[in-house]
């Protein structure tokens, strides 16, 4: 999107882009018994999965291990890109795109950064209110899981 800013001193007109912002969550399996989430200590207010904004000179690689490192205290082993979200509307601050991936957790889970609380839950059955579009990101795991576990 191009948008048109006038300077109010002279009038000159300039030209920014406005493109979505990259961001990374990421799907935490947890010894076999459920799936990370954190309560956010910052609005919008709820549970969500580990995840953040993509820094640049970042791969999403990158940034999904750092960010499961930062607000959760746990190293992963990524197991795969899960999908692609890109509702302009999943965050109210921006339009932020994110990247989904699955990983194993390991280590003792302790929230950090900018995470209230932390605790596992069945993805099947996640505690409300959840942030974001996390929900949906969770129903639409559950459901391939569901799938893979029956093969």
């Amino acid at each position: 999107m191009l948008v048109e800013k006038i300077c109010p001193r002279c009038g000159f007109i300039t030209r920014e882009h406005r493109n979505p912002v990259p961001t990374v969550d990421i799907i935490i399996e947890y010894q076999d018994r459920g799936v990370v989430l954190v309560k956010r200590g910052k609005p919008p207010w709820g549970w969500a999965l580990p995840g953040g904004f993509v820094d640049y000179g970042e791969t999403l690689e990158e940034a999904a291990r750092r960010e499961a490192r930062e607000e959760t205290g746990l190293e992963v082993k990524l197991l795969g890109q899960f999908h692609a979200y890109s509702d302009p509307q999943r965050d109210p601050r921006q339009h932020a795109i994110t990247m989904v991936f699955v990983a194993r957790g390991y280590g003792v889970p302790l929230a950090g950064d900018d995470a209230g609380d932390l605790a596992i839950f069945s993805p099947e059955n996640p505690p409300e209110p959840m942030a974001f579009d996390h929900a949906r990101i969770l129903a639409d795991y559950a459901a391939v899981r569901r799938q893979w576990l029956e093969k």
